[in-house]
């Protein structure tokens, strides 16, 4: 694969948006809407991930996506979800929503919760356009386990690590670090909650948890 490169992109770094006067605070990893930066459009097939926090009653009214694989993990509260097709869902912290937008979909994303709701919100590229919308919510489950996304050619790695372990990085073209919560050592770089690190040619990689962590990793081919 060649000489492995790391791009650690700090929490503090990202593009601030949202709307706070309607309760909705949003941090933007890539370049996103106003935040136009020609410079960090997209890594692989990830062209968004997005960090979203919601107060109790705050959300986003119905809106358009297409061409567009949306996968959503939740941090803290419950999310809302009702689109088009008649469905509506309850996503809980550690639950997987992939939402294949395909030639056109509709959605509403809402905190109906009582308390403050955190979810970390991830776009990436279909290799074809078009097709039938897809929705998947796979429960909440084991602290390591892989989430294929093929249309991408993506799959999301959980890992929920304790004090002292670590995990091998996906060896892969490209790998998306984000750190959700806690912290990891990560060739030679310490990241914390919400730091990312964007790795080419990850070839024999491992991340160190000295405390309990939370991480996802994108293996993009």
């Amino acid at each position: 694969m060649g000489a492995v490169t790391t791009d650690v992109r700090r929490a503090g770094e990202r593009y601030r948006g949202g709307d706070p006067e309607a309760g909705i605070d949003t941090r933007h990893a890539f370049s996103f809407g106003p935040h136009y930066d020609p410079d960090n459009l997209r890594f692989g097939a990830l062209i968004a991930c997005n960090e979203e926090r919601l107060a109790p009653g705050a959300g986003f009214d119905e809106h358009p996506h297409s061409h567009t694989e949306i996968v959503t993990w939740v941090v803290e509260g419950e999310l809302t979800h009702r689109d088009s097709t008649g469905r509506e869902t309850r996503v809980r912290a550690g639950d997987v929503q992939h939402l294949g937008a395909a030639a056109g979909v509709r959605h509403v994303e809402r905190n109906d919760g009582p308390v403050p709701l955190t979810f970390l919100q991830m776009w990436l590229t279909p290799r074809d356009p078009g097709g039938t919308p897809s929705y998947t919510l796979v429960p909440a489950g084991a602290d390591s386990f892989a989430y294929p996304v093929p249309a991408a050619g993506a799959v999301l790695h959980v890992r929920r690590l304790g004090p002292g372990e670590e995990t091998a990085v996906p060896d892969a073209p490209r790998v998306y670090v984000h750190v959700v919560r806690g912290a990891v050592r990560l060739a030679g770089e310490e990241l914390g909650p919400g730091d990312a690190a964007r790795i080419t040619g990850a070839e024999g990689l491992r991340a160190l948890a000295p405390a309990p962590a939370e991480l996802l990793l994108w293996e993009l081919t």
